[in-house]
């Protein structure tokens, strides 16, 4: 295996919760009324330090998606996924961004969200589209 570099960012950064490995920078925010099953997820325009794993079509509640689960490159939890195509018309603007699932990774302060009782179960995607 070769060497893995690791990019560092500077600002307001959301990070692994496990390894604390940079991930997104919060001025790349692009939503946050995403969901997913253990709660709030956010999409970002742009993440760092993240593999990218197999194609699979997902349905969503906002429909049919063809989405890659993305992992953390410091220690290989799956902090999210990356939407590769939207069949929807209304869902392009997705197309090439990431969402990173708030249970798993660190907010810009520190902070970890925890999973509440009320999480939804259910397919995981917006619910502002």
């Amino acid at each position: 295996m070769g060497r893995l570099f690791v990019v560092n960012l500077e600002g307001k950064i959301y990070s692994c919760k496990h390894c604390r490995t940079h991930l997104a920078l919060c001025e790349d925010v692009v939503s946050k009324s995403f969901h997913c099953r253990h709660g709030k997820a956010y999409l970002f325009s742009k993440v760092v330090n993240v593999s990218v794993g197999e194609k699979e079509e997902r349905l969503m509640m906002t429909g049919m998606h063809t989405v890659a689960d993305i992992f953390c490159v410091g220690c290989g939890s799956i902090v999210g996924w990356k939407y590769e195509t939207a069949h929807e018309k209304s869902q392009k603007y997705k197309e090439g961004k990431s969402v990173l699932e708030r249970f798993k990774v660190s907010g810009p302060d520190g902070s970890n969200y925890w999973v509440s009782h009320e999480a939804h179960v259910g397919g995981s995607d917006a619910d502002d589209a």
